[in-house]
Protein backbone atom coordinates (compact mmCIF):
# COMPACT_ATOMS: atom_id res chain seq x y z
CA UNK A 1 0.00 0.00 0.00
CA UNK A 2 2.72 2.31 0.46
CA UNK A 3 4.45 2.03 -2.55
CA UNK A 4 1.02 2.76 -4.34
CA UNK A 5 0.65 5.41 -2.32
CA UNK A 6 4.20 6.92 -2.86
CA UNK A 7 3.53 6.42 -6.54
CA UNK A 8 0.70 8.20 -6.81
CA UNK A 9 1.80 11.20 -4.95
CA UNK A 10 5.09 11.28 -7.12
CA UNK A 11 3.21 11.12 -10.37
CA UNK A 12 0.86 14.04 -9.59
CA UNK A 13 3.71 16.10 -8.44
CA UNK A 14 5.40 15.48 -11.88
CA UNK A 15 2.23 16.08 -13.68
CA UNK A 16 1.64 19.48 -11.90
CA UNK A 17 5.07 20.98 -11.63
CA UNK A 18 4.90 20.46 -16.13
CA UNK A 19 1.39 22.26 -16.55
CA UNK A 20 -0.60 24.91 -16.02
CA UNK A 21 -3.33 24.45 -14.26
CA UNK A 22 -6.03 26.17 -11.68
CA UNK A 23 -6.51 25.75 -8.87
CA UNK A 24 -9.32 25.62 -6.32
CA UNK A 25 -11.38 24.91 -3.11
CA UNK A 26 -14.38 23.10 -2.07
CA UNK A 27 -16.59 21.87 0.63
CA UNK A 28 -20.31 20.70 0.96
CA UNK A 29 -22.22 17.92 2.61
CA UNK A 30 -22.46 14.24 2.44
CA UNK A 31 -24.63 10.89 3.72
CA UNK A 32 -22.15 8.03 4.45
CA UNK A 33 -22.67 4.44 4.78
CA UNK A 34 -20.59 1.22 4.50
CA UNK A 35 -21.64 -2.12 2.63
CA UNK A 36 -21.04 -4.21 5.51
CA UNK A 37 -20.52 -8.29 5.80
CA UNK A 38 -20.10 -10.71 8.01
CA UNK A 39 -18.61 -14.38 6.32
CA UNK A 40 -20.12 -12.82 2.83
CA UNK A 41 -23.76 -12.22 4.42
CA UNK A 42 -24.49 -8.51 4.34
CA UNK A 43 -25.63 -6.64 7.68
CA UNK A 44 -28.59 -4.03 7.33
CA UNK A 45 -27.18 -0.81 7.78
CA UNK A 46 -28.34 2.96 7.76
CA UNK A 47 -26.80 6.40 6.96
CA UNK A 48 -24.90 8.76 9.36
CA UNK A 49 -24.34 12.65 7.95
CA UNK A 50 -21.05 14.37 7.38
CA UNK A 51 -19.45 16.56 5.27
CA UNK A 52 -16.38 17.30 3.29
CA UNK A 53 -13.33 19.84 2.49
CA UNK A 54 -10.00 20.46 0.54
CA UNK A 55 -8.39 21.43 -2.61
CA UNK A 56 -8.21 20.12 -6.17
CA UNK A 57 -6.48 20.82 -9.60
CA UNK A 58 -7.74 21.32 -12.77
CA UNK A 59 -4.91 20.42 -15.28
CA UNK A 60 -4.95 19.97 -19.58
CA UNK A 61 -4.34 16.91 -20.46
CA UNK A 62 -5.65 16.65 -23.79
CA UNK A 63 -8.37 18.48 -25.62
CA UNK A 64 -11.74 17.69 -23.43
CA UNK A 65 -9.68 15.78 -21.05
CA UNK A 66 -8.06 16.87 -17.51
CA UNK A 67 -6.20 15.45 -14.78
CA UNK A 68 -7.94 16.36 -11.67
CA UNK A 69 -6.31 16.13 -8.37
CA UNK A 70 -7.70 16.65 -5.19
CA UNK A 71 -6.56 15.89 -1.36
CA UNK A 72 -9.71 16.51 0.97
CA UNK A 73 -11.08 15.79 4.79
CA UNK A 74 -14.23 13.91 4.78
CA UNK A 75 -16.26 12.68 8.06
CA UNK A 76 -17.87 9.37 7.76
CA UNK A 77 -19.38 6.57 8.81
CA UNK A 78 -22.10 4.05 9.19
CA UNK A 79 -24.86 2.47 11.15
CA UNK A 80 -25.16 -1.56 11.02
CA UNK A 81 -27.18 -4.18 13.22
CA UNK A 82 -26.03 -7.53 13.59
CA UNK A 83 -27.51 -10.80 13.14
CA UNK A 84 -24.35 -12.28 12.99
CA UNK A 85 -21.28 -11.98 15.55
CA UNK A 86 -18.70 -10.13 14.08
CA UNK A 87 -15.15 -8.39 15.52
CA UNK A 88 -14.26 -5.80 15.65
CA UNK A 89 -16.09 -4.17 17.60
CA UNK A 90 -17.09 -7.24 19.79
CA UNK A 91 -18.76 -10.65 19.42
CA UNK A 92 -21.15 -9.86 21.86
CA UNK A 93 -22.12 -6.67 20.09
CA UNK A 94 -25.60 -6.30 18.66
CA UNK A 95 -25.11 -2.87 16.60
CA UNK A 96 -22.38 -0.44 16.00
CA UNK A 97 -22.50 3.23 15.42
CA UNK A 98 -19.18 4.60 13.58
CA UNK A 99 -18.00 7.89 13.34
CA UNK A 100 -14.68 8.48 11.36
CA UNK A 101 -12.69 11.42 10.74
CA UNK A 102 -10.67 10.54 7.25
CA UNK A 103 -8.39 12.48 4.85
CA UNK A 104 -8.39 11.38 0.63
CA UNK A 105 -5.96 11.91 -1.90
CA UNK A 106 -8.10 11.76 -5.48
CA UNK A 107 -6.44 11.05 -9.12
CA UNK A 108 -9.25 11.86 -11.03
CA UNK A 109 -9.70 12.21 -14.80
CA UNK A 110 -12.37 15.31 -15.67
CA UNK A 111 -13.98 15.30 -18.52
CA UNK A 112 -15.69 18.32 -19.91
CA UNK A 113 -18.83 18.05 -21.82
CA UNK A 114 -17.57 21.67 -24.14
CA UNK A 115 -15.26 24.20 -24.29
CA UNK A 116 -17.71 26.90 -23.41
CA UNK A 117 -16.99 28.70 -20.28
CA UNK A 118 -20.44 27.28 -18.99
CA UNK A 119 -20.19 23.95 -18.99
CA UNK A 120 -21.05 20.31 -17.13
CA UNK A 121 -18.62 17.80 -16.60
CA UNK A 122 -17.84 14.35 -15.50
CA UNK A 123 -15.04 13.38 -12.91
CA UNK A 124 -14.03 9.58 -12.38
CA UNK A 125 -11.05 7.84 -10.72
CA UNK A 126 -9.50 6.37 -7.18
CA UNK A 127 -8.38 7.40 -4.48
CA UNK A 128 -6.62 6.62 -1.41
CA UNK A 129 -8.50 7.00 2.19
CA UNK A 130 -6.58 7.24 5.50
CA UNK A 131 -8.50 6.68 8.23
CA UNK A 132 -7.37 9.68 11.23
CA UNK A 133 -9.49 8.68 14.12
CA UNK A 134 -12.98 7.35 15.07
CA UNK A 135 -15.30 6.84 17.37
CA UNK A 136 -17.82 3.61 17.91
CA UNK A 137 -20.68 2.96 20.08
CA UNK A 138 -22.59 -0.30 20.53
CA UNK A 139 -25.19 -2.14 22.64
CA UNK A 140 -24.05 -5.60 24.12
CA UNK A 141 -25.88 -9.03 24.28
CA UNK A 142 -26.49 -8.32 28.08
CA UNK A 143 -27.78 -4.55 27.60
CA UNK A 144 -24.20 -3.25 28.28
CA UNK A 145 -23.51 0.16 26.42
CA UNK A 146 -19.82 0.56 25.01
CA UNK A 147 -18.92 4.03 23.81
CA UNK A 148 -14.83 4.66 22.91
CA UNK A 149 -12.31 5.31 20.51
CA UNK A 150 -11.72 2.74 17.26
CA UNK A 151 -8.43 0.62 17.59
CA UNK A 152 -6.46 0.87 14.65
CA UNK A 153 -4.23 -1.72 14.33
CA UNK A 154 -3.65 -5.41 12.31
CA UNK A 155 -5.55 -7.22 14.60
CA UNK A 156 -8.56 -4.46 14.57
CA UNK A 157 -9.27 -1.81 12.12
CA UNK A 158 -7.06 -0.65 9.30
CA UNK A 159 -5.95 2.58 8.42
CA UNK A 160 -6.11 2.78 4.88
CA UNK A 161 -8.76 1.86 2.30
CA UNK A 162 -9.34 2.47 -1.63
CA UNK A 163 -12.69 3.87 -3.03
CA UNK A 164 -13.47 5.03 -6.54
CA UNK A 165 -15.06 8.56 -7.00
CA UNK A 166 -17.73 9.51 -9.71
CA UNK A 167 -18.53 13.57 -9.59
CA UNK A 168 -21.27 15.45 -11.75
CA UNK A 169 -20.95 18.77 -11.61
CA UNK A 170 -21.58 22.48 -13.30
CA UNK A 171 -18.29 25.40 -14.23
CA UNK A 172 -19.24 28.67 -14.50
CA UNK A 173 -17.27 31.41 -16.96
CA UNK A 174 -16.36 33.04 -13.37
CA UNK A 175 -14.74 29.36 -11.66
CA UNK A 176 -17.39 28.67 -9.83
CA UNK A 177 -18.17 24.39 -8.86
CA UNK A 178 -21.37 23.15 -8.19
CA UNK A 179 -21.31 18.93 -8.42
CA UNK A 180 -22.86 15.93 -7.49
CA UNK A 181 -20.30 12.70 -6.22
CA UNK A 182 -20.65 9.51 -5.09
CA UNK A 183 -17.96 7.28 -3.12
CA UNK A 184 -17.72 3.46 -3.74
CA UNK A 185 -15.59 2.00 -1.20
CA UNK A 186 -13.19 -1.22 -2.87
CA UNK A 187 -10.77 -2.63 0.28
CA UNK A 188 -12.54 -2.57 4.01
CA UNK A 189 -11.49 -0.89 6.80
CA UNK A 190 -11.09 -4.06 8.53
CA UNK A 191 -8.24 -5.58 9.16
CA UNK A 192 -9.22 -8.96 11.76
CA UNK A 193 -8.64 -11.78 10.19
CA UNK A 194 -12.04 -13.39 9.60
CA UNK A 195 -13.27 -10.27 10.78
CA UNK A 196 -16.47 -8.50 8.77
CA UNK A 197 -16.11 -6.41 5.21
CA UNK A 198 -16.56 -3.29 5.89
CA UNK A 199 -16.49 -0.67 2.80
CA UNK A 200 -17.56 2.99 2.45
CA UNK A 201 -20.28 4.21 0.51
CA UNK A 202 -20.79 8.21 0.59
CA UNK A 203 -23.44 10.43 -1.71
CA UNK A 204 -22.17 14.00 -1.30
CA UNK A 205 -22.90 17.62 -3.09
CA UNK A 206 -20.26 20.30 -3.09
CA UNK A 207 -19.68 24.04 -3.84
CA UNK A 208 -16.46 24.98 -5.07
CA UNK A 209 -14.55 28.08 -6.86
CA UNK A 210 -11.10 28.42 -9.09
CA UNK A 211 -9.04 30.89 -7.05
CA UNK A 212 -6.33 31.39 -10.75
CA UNK A 213 -4.65 29.76 -13.37
CA UNK A 214 -0.80 29.25 -12.36
CA UNK A 215 2.33 27.99 -13.39
CA UNK A 216 4.94 26.22 -11.67
CA UNK A 217 8.13 26.77 -12.46
CA UNK A 218 11.00 24.47 -11.01
CA UNK A 219 14.22 26.20 -10.26
CA UNK A 220 17.01 23.52 -10.82
CA UNK A 221 19.76 26.07 -10.70
CA UNK A 222 22.72 24.88 -8.21
CA UNK A 223 23.05 26.96 -5.52
CA UNK A 224 26.32 28.52 -4.11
Amino acid sequence: MKKVIAFFIFTGIITVSHAQYQFGIFAGPQISSAKYTITGIKQPTSNKYGFQAGVGFKIPFENHLYFSPAAFYSLKGYKVKFNQRAFPPDLKAIDNDVTLHTFELAFLLQYDFSMQANHFFLKLGPSLDFQLSGREKFNLENGNKVSRKMVFQYTDYGRYAANMLLHLGYETSNGLIISAQYSHGLASINNADGGPGIRHRVYGISIGKYIGKKKIVLDTSIKE
